[in-house]
This record gives structure tokens, C-alpha cells and sequence, in this order.
């Protein structure tokens, strides 16, 4: 998994793997599904993402369990 911020556009993007997209769903103003030819997510995309996250260059990971 990746995550990535792109200062010029405001926009986090999570991404799961690298397949090619077949659809994408906004599925709130401002939140992006994109979907491969499988059915399954690939990535999330945060516009605005300033006003989302408290701190876009900052990001903690954890795994639990």
C-alpha cells in the first residue's frame, strides 16, 4: 500500500495496488473509489485533502494484532 500527497491539487491518494482502473464512484462530494476489472478497490482519492486530514505530510501506520 502507498499513500501519496499532491501539493498542487490538495489530493491524498491511498493507493492498493497498481491494476488498471475500469470505473470510478464518488461516493461522497470529494471522496473517489476507483475500481479495477476485478471488482475490487485500488485506490481512494481525498480532494481537498487540507481540509480532511489534520497534517496531509504526516502519516502514521500501524498493524495490530
Amino acid at each position: 500500500m502507498k499513500a501519496k500527497y499532491d501539493v498542487e491539487t490538495d489530493t491524498m491518494t491511498l493507493i492498493f495496488r497498481s491494476d488498471r482502473i475500469k470505473e470510478s464512484d464518488e461516493i461522497r462530494p470529494g471522496i473517489i473509489i476507483d475500481y479495477g476489472y476485478d471488482g475490487q478497490v485500488i485506490r481512494i482519492e481525498v480532494l481537498n485533502a487540507s481540509s480532511v486530514f489534520d497534517n496531509v505530510k504526516e502519516m502514521q501506520f500501524a498493524v495490530e494484532g
